[in-house]
């Protein structure tokens, strides 16, 4: 048995990971990988994905430049979510989300109950428009 059948991947071969960022500890994004794609990572050192939209590998980084560098690969207790720990490139903070953030997780809730709400926390740092050509 290898390190890649020990994951327990879910009904249509995929397992949840996160992106943490090594320097920081930030926590950059959510997406899924299959077995290629976690193989891929594993050999390469560089955050490849699978996306569920596109129903493809994505390779971080493939359409924006912002690629993650991949220092560390861990799973969890039960062996069905993966952790990265990464550098993200490509800018100064390094961008990880489509909408030019830092990190997807960019929103806060303010409030509790029915009037709770999301408020914005992190800026901008670079136009998607510019980035996604």
């Amino acid at each position: 048995m290898t390190w890649l059948d020990q994951i327990k991947w879910d009904a249509v071969g995929l397992v949840p990971v996160i992106a943490q960022e090594q320097s920081t500890g930030d926590v950059l994004m959510f997406a899924w990988m299959d077995r290629e794609a976690l193989a891929r990572t594993a050999a390469t050192g560089r955050a490849v994905y699978f996306s569920r939209s596109r129903q493809r590998l994505w390779p971080k980084g493939e359409e924006s430049g912002h690629v993650q560098l991949v220092h560390d690969i861990r799973v969890d207790c039960d062996q069905d979510v993966v952790l990265l720990k990464v550098t993200q490139t490509g800018h100064e903070p390094g961008i990880a989300c489509h909408t030019g953030r830092h990190s997807c997780f960019f929103q806060h809730l303010v409030g509790s109950g029915e009037h709770g709400q999301w408020e914005i926390t992190d800026p901008v740092l670079k136009d998607p428009q510019s980035i996604y050509k």
